[in-house]
């Protein structure tokens, strides 16, 4: 059963856009652009937190200046959907620091894997030294992106009433 949607008032998310903009902000700086007192400002924010609105803080990193400018989408299908192909294949790919995003998926592919590398030689040897190795894996498809139109790390703040 999926998780109802949190119950946020103007209030709340001018907080969640105001440290989507910035999680860097301070709590007196965002007190002041909401017109809440430090603590309750505070009292707000670990609220959310706690509610698991807000999963964490973090910077966002620059593939290309840190050497892995090429993202490569791999669609992967098992060779089986019992429950324990799945953990195995789930557990054993958490092991790869090159893969940046892993989503189960509904369609043809199993799993969706987005994942930083060099270049297409750099590509090829995790290919052969990780992706393929991994628990269950029938078939790989990759696709490589050219360019990056957009990256967010944004996301809409639904009405709530």
């Amino acid at each position: 059963m999926p998780t109802p949607p949190a119950r946020l008032d103007q209030i709340d998310r001018r907080l969640l856009g105001l440290l989507q903009s910035d999680g860097r902000m301070t709590n007196a700086a965002l007190a002041e652009a909401v017109g809440l007192s430090a603590s309750a400002c505070h009292r707000r924010v670990a609220r959310l937190e706690a509610a698991g609105i807000i999963e964490g803080y973090g910077a966002r990193l620059d593939p290309a200046r840190l050497g892995r400018p090429t993202s490569v989408f791999v669609e992967v299908r098992l060779t089986s959907q019992h429950e324990s192909v799945l953990d195995a294949f789930e557990a054993a790919v958490l092991d790869g620091p090159e893969v940046i995003e892993c989503y189960l998926m509904g369609g043809e592919a199993d799993y969706q894997l987005r994942i930083a590398v060099a270049d297409m030689a750099d590509y090829e040897r995790l290919h052969r030294q990780f992706l393929a190795r991994l628990p269950g894996v029938a078939t790989l498809r990759s696709s490589f992106a050219i360019r990056t139109v957009c990256r967010r790390t944004q996301m809409a703040i639904p009405e709530t009433s």
